[in-house]
C-alpha cells in the first residue's frame, strides 16, 4: 500500500533517526527506584502518538545538512517535555481520556501523574545537557517556561466569555506553539544554520502549532472520535472557551450569548446543548472563520518554509502543513 500521509511519510524518511530517539526515549523512562514512572510514561509514549515534535527537530537538522547525532537527544527532549505537559493538562483538566484511551490520572492517580511529569521535565534537561548546546538548552528551557505561563493563563481564561480572540492567541502560541518553534530552532542551531535559516525555521515551527492547535479547536466541533481519539465536544463539555465559541459569542445575539454563559461559564449543560452549539456555531459562522484562521497560519508556515534550501525534507514539510488544513474541508 502507498503511504500519502505526510507524518508517514516524514517518519520512513527520517526512520533511522526515529528508531534512535524512540531507543533514547525508552531508556531515559526507566527508573531504577520507583517503577510506577516507567509504567506510567510507558502508558502515554506508547500509546500511538505520531511523534510530530521529534519528527519537526530531526527534519530542521538534517534538511540543513547537519550529519551528526546531537539533534536525536533534542528530539527525545521535545518528547518528554510534550508528555510531561499532557501528564499535568490531564490532571488539571480533570480528563479521562487521551489518545483513545484512559488518561494515566484515571488508571493511577493524579499524584502518580504529576510526579511523573515533574520526573520526565527533569529527564528532559538532563538530555538537554548532553547535546552539548547552551544556545539549544536556553531555547528548550525557554519554551518549557512558556508552556506552563501558557496553561497559567488558559486557566485565568478558563469559563471566561471575556476572552478575546488576541488573548486566546497569545494563549495557544505559549501551550502549544512554544514548543513546535523550539523542536525546529533547536534543530537549526545543533545544524550550524544561519540566522536567516535558524530565523525561518523557529517561524515555521510557531505557525505550524497555531495552525495545529486552531485545526483541533475546529475539529473538537467538527470532527469525528476515531481522527481526534477523543469524543467530539470534549470541549464543550469542559467548558473550555475555545476560538469557535469566542467569535461566536463576540457576533451572537442577547438569547444566544446567554446560551454561552449559561453552558460555558455556569456548567450547566444538558444533553442536547452540544447541539444546539454546534448549530450556532455554524450559524454565525464561526467554524468557517476558525477554518480561515487555521489557513492563514498555514500559508504563514509555508512561507517561511519557502526561506529554507531545497530538500526532500522541505517538501515532505510543506506537505504536512497542507495537510492540517485540509483535514478540515
Amino acid at each position: 500500500m502507498t503511504v500519502t500521509d505526510p507524518v508517514a511519510l516524514l517518519g520512513e524518511h527520517l526512520r533511522d533517526d526515529m528508531e534512535q530517539v524512540n531507543a533514547l526515549i525508552r531508556r531515559h523512562m526507566q527508573s531504577q527506584n520507583a517503577p510506577r514512572i516507567p509504567e506510567v510514561t510507558a502508558h502515554l509514549i506508547e500509546a500511538g502518538g505520531k511523534r510530530i515534535r521529534p519528527l519537526l527537530n530531526l527534519a530542521a537538522a538534517r534538511l540543513l545538512g547537519y550529519e551528526g547525532n546531537a539533534h536525536l537527544g533534542l528530539a527525545a527532549t521535545v518528547e518528554f517535555i510534550h508528555t510531561a505537559t499532557l501528564l499535568h493538562d490531564d490532571v488539571v483538566d480533570e480528563s479521562t481520556q487521551r489518545r483513545g484511551r484512559p488518561t494515566a490520572n484515571l488508571l493511577w492517580d493524579n499524584k502518580s501523574s504529576v510526579l511523573v511529569g515533574d520526573f520526565l521535565f527533569a529527564r528532559s534537561f538532563l538530555m538537554m545537557v548532553e547535546s552539548g548546546s547552551m544556545e539549544a538548552l536556553r531555547i528548550m528551557a525557554e519554551s518549557a517556561t512558556a508552556l506552563a505561563e501558557g496553561e497559567i493563563l488558559q486557566m485565568g481564561a478558563a469559563q471566561n466569555l471575556a476572552t478575546d480572540e488576541a488573548t486566546y492567541l497569545r494563549i495557544i502560541r505559549y501551550k502549544t506553539a512554544a514548543l513546535f518553534s523550539a523542536a525546529t530552532e533547536s534543530g537549526a542551531v545543533i545544524a550550524g544554520a544561519t540566522p536567516a535559516q535558524r530565523r525561518a525555521l523557529a517561524e515555521f515551527g510557531d505557525a505550524l502549532g497555531i495552525c495545529y492547535q486552531l485545526v483541533d479547536d475546529y475539529l473538537d466541533y467538527a470532527g469525528s472520535a476515531p481522527s481526534l481519539g477523543k469524543k467530539v465536544g470534549t470541549d464543550f463539555a469542559g467548558g473550555k472557551v475555545t476560538l469557535p465559541v469566542i467569535l461566536a459569542h463576540a457576533a451572537g445575539s442577547e438569547q444566544e450569548r446567554a446560551f454561552w454563559k449559561r453552558c460555558i461559564e455556569k456548567g450547566e449543560r444538558g444533553n442536547d446543548e452540544l447541539e444546539h452549539a454546534m448549530a450556532l456555531l455554524h450559524r454565525q459562522g464561526a467554524l468557517q472563520a476558525t477554518r480561515e484562521r487555521a489557513q492563514e497560519w498555514s500559508d504563514r508556515a509555508r512561507a517561511a518554509l519557502a526561506e529554507l534550501p531545497a530538500h526532500r525534507l522541505r517538501d515532505l514539510l510543506d506537505d504536512l502543513t497542507v495537510m492540517l488544513v485540509t483535514r478540515i474541508n
